[in-house]
Protein backbone atom coordinates (compact mmCIF):
# COMPACT_ATOMS: atom_id res chain seq x y z
CA UNK A 1 0.00 0.00 0.00
CA UNK A 2 2.79 2.40 0.94
CA UNK A 3 4.67 1.60 -2.29
CA UNK A 4 1.53 2.26 -4.34
CA UNK A 5 1.09 5.60 -2.59
CA UNK A 6 4.70 6.58 -3.30
CA UNK A 7 4.31 5.68 -6.99
CA UNK A 8 1.14 7.77 -7.12
CA UNK A 9 2.98 10.74 -5.62
CA UNK A 10 5.84 10.35 -8.11
CA UNK A 11 3.41 10.12 -11.03
CA UNK A 12 1.67 13.27 -9.82
CA UNK A 13 4.97 15.12 -9.55
CA UNK A 14 5.83 14.17 -13.15
CA UNK A 15 2.39 15.39 -14.23
CA UNK A 16 3.03 18.73 -12.47
CA UNK A 17 6.33 19.02 -14.32
CA UNK A 18 4.74 18.29 -17.70
CA UNK A 19 1.97 20.80 -17.02
CA UNK A 20 4.38 23.69 -16.50
CA UNK A 21 3.93 26.12 -19.42
CA UNK A 22 6.75 26.25 -21.95
CA UNK A 23 8.64 29.54 -21.94
CA UNK A 24 8.96 31.07 -25.39
CA UNK A 25 12.12 33.10 -25.78
CA UNK A 26 11.48 36.75 -26.66
CA UNK A 27 14.70 38.69 -27.38
CA UNK A 28 15.07 41.66 -25.08
CA UNK A 29 12.23 40.45 -22.85
CA UNK A 30 13.15 36.95 -21.68
CA UNK A 31 16.24 37.03 -19.46
CA UNK A 32 19.42 35.32 -20.66
CA UNK A 33 20.88 34.51 -17.28
CA UNK A 34 24.64 34.21 -16.70
CA UNK A 35 24.08 31.05 -14.66
CA UNK A 36 21.29 28.81 -13.52
CA UNK A 37 20.28 25.25 -12.77
CA UNK A 38 18.65 23.00 -15.36
CA UNK A 39 16.12 20.83 -13.52
CA UNK A 40 13.89 18.16 -15.06
CA UNK A 41 11.11 15.82 -13.93
CA UNK A 42 13.61 13.30 -12.54
CA UNK A 43 15.04 16.02 -10.30
CA UNK A 44 11.58 16.96 -9.00
CA UNK A 45 10.77 13.35 -8.28
CA UNK A 46 14.09 12.73 -6.54
CA UNK A 47 13.49 15.62 -4.16
CA UNK A 48 9.89 14.73 -3.44
CA UNK A 49 10.60 11.04 -2.89
CA UNK A 50 13.34 11.90 -0.41
CA UNK A 51 10.94 14.28 1.35
CA UNK A 52 8.16 11.67 1.44
CA UNK A 53 10.60 9.24 3.06
CA UNK A 54 11.57 12.00 5.53
CA UNK A 55 15.23 11.84 4.52
CA UNK A 56 16.08 14.92 6.57
CA UNK A 57 19.59 13.96 7.74
CA UNK A 58 22.64 12.64 5.88
CA UNK A 59 22.01 8.90 6.25
CA UNK A 60 21.12 7.19 2.95
CA UNK A 61 21.37 9.41 -0.13
CA UNK A 62 24.38 11.37 1.12
CA UNK A 63 26.76 8.39 1.40
CA UNK A 64 25.44 7.05 -1.92
CA UNK A 65 26.26 10.35 -3.59
CA UNK A 66 29.70 10.52 -1.94
CA UNK A 67 30.61 7.08 -3.28
CA UNK A 68 29.24 7.82 -6.77
CA UNK A 69 30.90 11.22 -7.03
CA UNK A 70 34.26 9.93 -5.83
CA UNK A 71 34.09 7.18 -8.48
CA UNK A 72 33.11 9.75 -11.12
CA UNK A 73 36.20 11.83 -10.40
CA UNK A 74 38.45 8.81 -9.89
CA UNK A 75 39.20 9.50 -6.22
CA UNK A 76 38.91 7.34 -3.12
CA UNK A 77 36.91 9.57 -0.80
CA UNK A 78 34.33 12.36 -1.06
CA UNK A 79 32.64 14.24 1.78
CA UNK A 80 29.48 16.26 1.21
CA UNK A 81 29.24 19.67 2.85
CA UNK A 82 26.63 22.41 3.03
CA UNK A 83 28.44 24.61 0.46
CA UNK A 84 31.51 24.90 -1.73
CA UNK A 85 32.79 27.63 0.58
CA UNK A 86 32.54 25.22 3.52
CA UNK A 87 34.37 22.64 1.42
CA UNK A 88 37.29 25.05 1.03
CA UNK A 89 37.22 25.79 4.77
CA UNK A 90 37.33 22.07 5.55
CA UNK A 91 40.15 21.38 3.08
CA UNK A 92 42.40 24.06 4.56
CA UNK A 93 41.40 23.31 8.16
CA UNK A 94 42.26 19.62 7.72
CA UNK A 95 45.82 20.62 6.84
CA UNK A 96 46.19 22.35 10.22
CA UNK A 97 45.48 19.15 12.19
CA UNK A 98 48.08 18.28 14.87
CA UNK A 99 47.99 14.66 13.64
CA UNK A 100 50.00 15.79 10.58
CA UNK A 101 52.96 16.60 12.79
CA UNK A 102 55.61 18.74 11.12
CA UNK A 103 53.61 18.75 7.88
CA UNK A 104 50.71 20.67 9.42
CA UNK A 105 49.99 24.27 8.51
CA UNK A 106 50.50 26.64 11.42
CA UNK A 107 49.43 30.26 11.94
CA UNK A 108 51.81 32.53 10.05
CA UNK A 109 52.61 29.96 7.38
CA UNK A 110 52.20 31.21 3.81
CA UNK A 111 49.99 29.78 1.08
CA UNK A 112 50.32 30.99 -2.52
CA UNK A 113 47.07 31.89 -4.24
CA UNK A 114 45.77 34.00 -7.13
CA UNK A 115 44.80 37.61 -6.47
CA UNK A 116 41.85 37.51 -8.89
CA UNK A 117 39.10 35.00 -8.18
CA UNK A 118 36.35 34.14 -5.74
CA UNK A 119 37.07 35.14 -2.12
CA UNK A 120 36.22 31.81 -0.50
CA UNK A 121 39.26 30.24 -2.12
CA UNK A 122 41.30 32.60 0.03
CA UNK A 123 39.13 33.19 3.11
CA UNK A 124 39.92 29.82 4.75
CA UNK A 125 43.59 30.79 4.76
CA UNK A 126 42.78 33.94 6.71
CA UNK A 127 40.31 32.11 8.96
CA UNK A 128 43.05 29.64 9.90
CA UNK A 129 45.65 32.32 10.63
CA UNK A 130 47.65 31.66 7.44
CA UNK A 131 49.16 34.35 5.21
CA UNK A 132 47.97 34.48 1.58
CA UNK A 133 50.70 35.23 -0.93
CA UNK A 134 48.99 36.78 -3.94
CA UNK A 135 50.24 36.24 -7.48
CA UNK A 136 48.95 37.70 -10.71
CA UNK A 137 47.07 35.88 -13.47
CA UNK A 138 47.62 35.64 -17.21
CA UNK A 139 45.28 36.87 -19.92
CA UNK A 140 43.35 35.48 -21.71
CA UNK A 141 43.33 32.24 -19.65
CA UNK A 142 42.67 34.08 -16.35
CA UNK A 143 44.86 31.57 -14.48
CA UNK A 144 48.24 31.98 -12.87
CA UNK A 145 51.28 29.96 -13.90
CA UNK A 146 53.89 27.66 -12.38
CA UNK A 147 56.50 30.38 -12.92
CA UNK A 148 54.53 32.95 -10.96
CA UNK A 149 53.89 30.50 -8.13
CA UNK A 150 57.55 29.44 -8.02
CA UNK A 151 58.67 33.07 -7.80
CA UNK A 152 56.32 33.62 -4.86
CA UNK A 153 57.67 30.82 -2.66
CA UNK A 154 59.50 32.06 0.43
CA UNK A 155 60.95 30.53 3.60
CA UNK A 156 57.53 30.22 5.28
CA UNK A 157 55.57 29.05 2.24
CA UNK A 158 53.87 25.73 2.99
CA UNK A 159 51.11 25.42 0.43
CA UNK A 160 49.28 26.46 -2.73
CA UNK A 161 45.52 27.06 -3.00
CA UNK A 162 44.21 27.79 -6.49
CA UNK A 163 40.91 27.68 -8.37
CA UNK A 164 40.47 26.75 -12.00
CA UNK A 165 39.34 30.07 -13.47
CA UNK A 166 35.83 29.98 -14.97
CA UNK A 167 36.17 26.25 -15.68
CA UNK A 168 39.50 26.75 -17.44
CA UNK A 169 42.14 24.53 -15.78
CA UNK A 170 45.33 26.03 -14.44
CA UNK A 171 48.59 24.15 -15.12
CA UNK A 172 47.49 21.47 -12.69
CA UNK A 173 49.90 18.66 -13.54
CA UNK A 174 52.91 20.96 -13.46
CA UNK A 175 51.80 22.65 -10.24
CA UNK A 176 51.15 19.30 -8.61
CA UNK A 177 54.67 18.19 -9.53
CA UNK A 178 56.11 21.48 -8.27
CA UNK A 179 54.23 21.12 -4.96
CA UNK A 180 55.44 17.56 -4.58
CA UNK A 181 59.06 18.51 -5.26
CA UNK A 182 58.94 21.42 -2.79
CA UNK A 183 57.00 19.59 -0.09
CA UNK A 184 54.00 21.94 -0.39
CA UNK A 185 50.33 21.15 0.07
CA UNK A 186 48.09 21.75 -2.96
CA UNK A 187 44.41 22.57 -2.45
CA UNK A 188 42.62 22.42 -5.82
CA UNK A 189 39.44 24.52 -5.90
CA UNK A 190 37.44 22.70 -8.59
CA UNK A 191 34.16 24.48 -7.87
CA UNK A 192 33.86 26.06 -11.33
CA UNK A 193 35.40 23.25 -13.36
CA UNK A 194 33.76 19.88 -12.68
CA UNK A 195 34.18 17.79 -15.83
CA UNK A 196 37.14 19.81 -17.14
CA UNK A 197 40.30 17.96 -18.12
CA UNK A 198 43.97 18.87 -18.08
CA UNK A 199 46.50 16.67 -19.87
CA UNK A 200 43.70 14.14 -20.23
CA UNK A 201 42.98 13.96 -16.46
CA UNK A 202 39.83 15.26 -14.80
CA UNK A 203 40.36 18.36 -12.71
CA UNK A 204 39.94 17.72 -9.01
CA UNK A 205 42.41 14.85 -9.37
CA UNK A 206 45.63 16.87 -8.93
CA UNK A 207 45.52 18.36 -5.44
CA UNK A 208 46.09 16.69 -2.10
CA UNK A 209 42.51 17.88 -1.54
CA UNK A 210 40.00 19.22 -4.05
CA UNK A 211 36.71 20.99 -3.57
CA UNK A 212 33.43 21.33 -5.46
CA UNK A 213 30.32 23.53 -5.19
CA UNK A 214 26.76 22.47 -5.97
CA UNK A 215 25.24 25.96 -5.83
CA UNK A 216 22.76 26.49 -8.74
CA UNK A 217 25.37 28.38 -10.77
CA UNK A 218 27.60 25.33 -10.99
CA UNK A 219 27.85 22.30 -13.23
CA UNK A 220 25.37 20.24 -11.23
CA UNK A 221 23.31 21.48 -8.32
CA UNK A 222 21.84 20.47 -5.00
CA UNK A 223 20.50 23.98 -4.41
CA UNK A 224 23.19 24.45 -1.80
CA UNK A 225 26.01 22.04 -1.14
CA UNK A 226 29.64 21.23 -1.74
CA UNK A 227 32.18 18.43 -1.51
CA UNK A 228 35.76 17.74 -0.45
CA UNK A 229 37.61 14.93 -2.26
CA UNK A 230 40.93 13.22 -1.72
CA UNK A 231 42.89 10.09 -2.52
CA UNK A 232 44.53 10.15 0.92
CA UNK A 233 42.87 8.11 3.65
CA UNK A 234 44.82 10.12 6.22
CA UNK A 235 43.41 13.42 4.95
CA UNK A 236 39.97 11.86 4.48
CA UNK A 237 39.77 11.05 8.18
CA UNK A 238 40.74 14.60 9.10
CA UNK A 239 38.22 16.18 6.72
CA UNK A 240 35.45 13.98 8.11
CA UNK A 241 36.37 14.88 11.68
CA UNK A 242 36.45 18.62 10.99
CA UNK A 243 33.12 18.40 9.12
CA UNK A 244 31.37 16.35 11.81
CA UNK A 245 31.74 18.58 14.88
CA UNK A 246 35.42 17.67 15.28
CA UNK A 247 34.57 14.30 16.76
CA UNK A 248 37.02 11.43 16.75
CA UNK A 249 34.35 8.78 16.10
CA UNK A 250 33.80 7.78 12.48
CA UNK A 251 30.40 6.13 12.91
CA UNK A 252 27.74 7.57 10.62
CA UNK A 253 24.72 9.29 12.20
CA UNK A 254 22.50 6.61 13.72
CA UNK A 255 25.36 4.09 13.65
CA UNK A 256 27.03 2.80 16.82
CA UNK A 257 30.26 0.97 17.63
CA UNK A 258 31.68 0.30 14.20
CA UNK A 259 35.11 0.10 15.85
CA UNK A 260 33.81 -2.45 18.41
CA UNK A 261 35.48 -0.49 21.21
CA UNK A 262 33.11 2.43 21.69
CA UNK A 263 33.52 2.19 25.48
CA UNK A 264 37.13 1.02 25.47
CA UNK A 265 39.11 4.03 24.23
CA UNK A 266 41.66 6.05 26.19
CA UNK A 267 42.13 9.43 24.52
CA UNK A 268 43.43 12.68 25.93
CA UNK A 269 42.93 12.94 29.68
CA UNK A 270 39.39 11.59 29.47
CA UNK A 271 38.46 8.60 31.65
CA UNK A 272 39.09 5.22 30.11
CA UNK A 273 36.01 4.06 28.26
CA UNK A 274 34.58 7.55 27.70
CA UNK A 275 31.95 7.15 24.96
CA UNK A 276 33.85 7.48 21.67
CA UNK A 277 30.87 9.24 20.07
CA UNK A 278 31.62 12.19 22.35
CA UNK A 279 35.39 12.34 22.01
CA UNK A 280 36.55 15.36 19.98
CA UNK A 281 39.96 15.29 18.34
CA UNK A 282 39.61 18.51 16.29
CA UNK A 283 38.20 21.97 16.87
CA UNK A 284 35.62 21.31 14.19
CA UNK A 285 32.30 22.36 12.73
CA UNK A 286 28.98 20.89 11.65
CA UNK A 287 29.10 21.42 7.90
CA UNK A 288 27.17 18.39 6.67
CA UNK A 289 24.50 18.42 3.97
CA UNK A 290 21.19 16.53 4.01
CA UNK A 291 19.73 13.56 2.17
CA UNK A 292 17.30 15.90 0.41
CA UNK A 293 20.22 17.69 -1.19
CA UNK A 294 22.02 14.46 -1.97
CA UNK A 295 18.92 12.96 -3.62
CA UNK A 296 18.85 15.90 -6.02
CA UNK A 297 22.60 15.57 -6.51
CA UNK A 298 22.30 11.91 -7.52
CA UNK A 299 19.72 12.83 -10.14
CA UNK A 300 21.87 15.69 -11.44
CA UNK A 301 25.04 13.59 -11.53
CA UNK A 302 23.55 11.41 -14.24
CA UNK A 303 23.41 14.51 -16.47
CA UNK A 304 26.91 15.86 -15.80
CA UNK A 305 28.41 14.80 -19.15
CA UNK A 306 25.48 16.18 -21.13
CA UNK A 307 25.61 19.47 -19.24
CA UNK A 308 29.35 19.72 -19.87
CA UNK A 309 28.99 19.19 -23.60
CA UNK A 310 26.36 21.91 -23.82
CA UNK A 311 28.60 24.31 -21.93
CA UNK A 312 31.44 23.57 -24.34
CA UNK A 313 29.21 24.00 -27.39
CA UNK A 314 27.81 27.32 -26.16
CA UNK A 315 31.29 28.60 -25.37
CA UNK A 316 32.65 27.54 -28.78
CA UNK A 317 29.85 29.33 -30.58
CA UNK A 318 30.45 32.58 -28.69
CA UNK A 319 34.19 32.30 -29.26
CA UNK A 320 33.72 31.76 -33.01
CA UNK A 321 31.05 34.37 -33.65
CA UNK A 322 32.55 37.14 -31.51
CA UNK A 323 36.04 36.63 -32.88
CA UNK A 324 37.46 39.70 -34.54
CA UNK A 325 35.23 42.28 -32.87
CA UNK A 326 37.46 45.29 -32.16
CA UNK A 327 38.16 46.22 -28.57
CA UNK A 328 37.36 42.81 -27.07
CA UNK A 329 39.90 40.35 -25.69
CA UNK A 330 38.26 36.92 -25.87
CA UNK A 331 39.14 33.96 -23.63
CA UNK A 332 41.39 31.05 -24.51
CA UNK A 333 41.73 27.60 -23.00
CA UNK A 334 44.93 26.79 -21.15
CA UNK A 335 47.17 24.73 -23.49
CA UNK A 336 46.61 21.03 -22.93
CA UNK A 337 43.16 21.51 -21.42
CA UNK A 338 39.56 20.68 -22.31
CA UNK A 339 37.50 23.00 -20.12
CA UNK A 340 33.91 22.45 -19.09
CA UNK A 341 33.33 26.19 -19.07
CA UNK A 342 31.65 28.05 -16.24
CA UNK A 343 31.18 31.24 -18.27
CA UNK A 344 32.45 33.23 -21.24
CA UNK A 345 34.91 35.91 -20.14
CA UNK A 346 35.31 39.17 -22.06
CA UNK A 347 37.88 41.87 -21.34
CA UNK A 348 37.47 45.33 -22.87
CA UNK A 349 40.90 46.21 -24.16
CA UNK A 350 42.67 49.43 -23.21
CA UNK A 351 42.07 51.99 -25.93
CA UNK A 352 38.66 50.58 -26.91
CA UNK A 353 36.08 53.32 -27.68
CA UNK A 354 33.88 52.00 -24.86
CA UNK A 355 34.27 50.81 -21.30
CA UNK A 356 33.22 47.64 -19.56
CA UNK A 357 30.43 49.61 -17.92
CA UNK A 358 29.19 50.76 -21.34
CA UNK A 359 29.06 47.17 -22.61
CA UNK A 360 27.57 45.85 -19.39
CA UNK A 361 24.77 48.44 -19.32
CA UNK A 362 23.97 47.72 -22.97
CA UNK A 363 23.69 43.98 -22.35
CA UNK A 364 21.74 44.32 -19.12
CA UNK A 365 19.35 46.68 -20.90
CA UNK A 366 18.68 43.89 -23.42
CA UNK A 367 18.06 41.37 -20.59
CA UNK A 368 21.42 39.66 -21.07
CA UNK A 369 22.80 39.00 -17.62
CA UNK A 370 26.43 39.83 -16.89
CA UNK A 371 28.76 39.27 -13.98
CA UNK A 372 32.20 40.55 -13.07
CA UNK A 373 35.13 38.19 -12.63
CA UNK A 374 34.12 37.73 -9.00
CA UNK A 375 36.23 39.86 -6.64
CA UNK A 376 38.68 41.18 -9.21
CA UNK A 377 41.90 42.00 -7.37
CA UNK A 378 41.13 40.78 -3.84
CA UNK A 379 43.69 43.09 -2.28
CA UNK A 380 41.47 46.02 -3.29
CA UNK A 381 38.37 44.65 -1.58
CA UNK A 382 37.38 46.32 1.72
CA UNK A 383 37.25 42.98 3.55
CA UNK A 384 41.02 42.59 3.19
CA UNK A 385 42.04 46.06 4.34
CA UNK A 386 43.27 44.71 7.69
CA UNK A 387 44.30 41.22 6.54
CA UNK A 388 47.97 40.23 6.60
CA UNK A 389 49.13 39.11 3.16
CA UNK A 390 52.10 39.29 0.82
CA UNK A 391 52.17 40.20 -2.86
CA UNK A 392 54.65 38.57 -5.21
CA UNK A 393 55.50 40.69 -8.24
CA UNK A 394 52.87 43.04 -9.60
CA UNK A 395 49.13 42.50 -9.92
CA UNK A 396 48.71 44.35 -13.22
CA UNK A 397 46.41 41.83 -14.86
CA UNK A 398 44.36 41.44 -11.69
CA UNK A 399 43.89 45.21 -11.71
CA UNK A 400 42.97 45.13 -15.38
CA UNK A 401 40.36 42.44 -14.71
CA UNK A 402 38.97 44.58 -11.89
CA UNK A 403 38.49 47.48 -14.30
CA UNK A 404 37.72 45.84 -17.64
CA UNK A 405 36.43 42.26 -17.41
CA UNK A 406 32.96 40.70 -17.33
CA UNK A 407 31.46 37.35 -18.21
CA UNK A 408 28.24 36.02 -19.70
CA UNK A 409 26.57 32.65 -19.46
CA UNK A 410 27.19 29.38 -21.29
CA UNK A 411 25.17 27.12 -18.98
CA UNK A 412 23.01 24.35 -20.49
CA UNK A 413 19.82 26.33 -20.03
CA UNK A 414 20.95 28.77 -22.74
CA UNK A 415 19.34 27.96 -26.08
CA UNK A 416 20.49 28.66 -29.64
CA UNK A 417 17.94 31.46 -29.88
CA UNK A 418 19.40 33.04 -26.76
CA UNK A 419 22.89 32.82 -28.22
CA UNK A 420 21.63 34.47 -31.42
CA UNK A 421 20.42 37.37 -29.28
CA UNK A 422 23.66 37.61 -27.30
CA UNK A 423 25.87 37.56 -30.41
CA UNK A 424 23.68 40.12 -32.21
CA UNK A 425 23.65 42.53 -29.28
CA UNK A 426 27.40 42.38 -28.60
CA UNK A 427 28.18 42.77 -32.31
CA UNK A 428 25.74 45.65 -32.74
CA UNK A 429 27.14 47.47 -29.71
CA UNK A 430 30.82 47.05 -30.63
CA UNK A 431 30.36 47.95 -34.29
CA UNK A 432 28.34 51.05 -33.43
CA UNK A 433 31.09 52.29 -31.12
CA UNK A 434 33.76 51.48 -33.69
CA UNK A 435 31.89 53.56 -36.31
CA UNK A 436 31.73 56.42 -33.83
CA UNK A 437 35.50 56.35 -33.51
CA UNK A 438 35.96 56.35 -37.29
CA UNK A 439 33.75 59.46 -37.49
CA UNK A 440 36.14 61.22 -35.15
CA UNK A 441 35.35 60.07 -31.64
CA UNK A 442 38.45 60.28 -29.48
CA UNK A 443 39.53 56.94 -28.03
CA UNK A 444 39.38 56.54 -24.27
CA UNK A 445 42.76 56.66 -22.62
CA UNK A 446 43.80 53.50 -20.83
CA UNK A 447 45.08 53.78 -17.29
CA UNK A 448 48.85 53.68 -17.20
CA UNK A 449 50.15 50.16 -16.82
CA UNK A 450 46.80 48.56 -17.55
CA UNK A 451 47.63 46.63 -20.69
CA UNK A 452 47.41 42.83 -20.53
CA UNK A 453 50.68 41.08 -19.80
CA UNK A 454 51.24 37.61 -21.18
CA UNK A 455 54.06 35.42 -19.98
CA UNK A 456 55.96 38.13 -18.11
CA UNK A 457 57.56 36.59 -15.04
CA UNK A 458 56.60 38.25 -11.77
CA UNK A 459 59.07 40.02 -9.55
CA UNK A 460 60.18 37.83 -6.67
CA UNK A 461 59.64 38.66 -3.05
CA UNK A 462 57.35 41.30 -1.60
CA UNK A 463 56.79 42.20 2.01
CA UNK A 464 53.89 41.13 4.23
CA UNK A 465 51.09 43.67 4.54
CA UNK A 466 48.74 44.45 7.40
Amino acid sequence: MADDARRAVSDLVRAVHRAAPAQEFVPGVTPVTPSGAVLDADDRVALVEAAVDLRIAAVTHAPRFERAFARRLGLRKAFLTNSGSSANLLAVSALTAPQLGERRLRPGDEVVTAAAGFPTTVNPLVQNGLVPVFVDIELPTYNTTVERVAAAVGPRTRGIALAHAMGNPFEAAELAAFARDRGLWLVEDNCDAVGSRYRGELTGHFGHLSTVSFYPAHHITMGEGGCVLTDSLELAGLVEAFRDWGRDCWCAPGEDDRCHKRFDWQLGTLPHGYDHKYVFSQVGYNLKSTDLQAALGLSQLAKLDRFGERRRANWRRLRTELDGLPGLLLPEATPGSDPSWFGFVITVEPGAPFTRRDLQLHLEGRRIGTRLLFSGNLTRQPAYASVAYRVSGTLENSDLVTARTLWIGVHPGITDAMLDHVVDEIGTFVRSRARGRVRGAAPRQARAGSSPRRGTPPRAGGSPRG
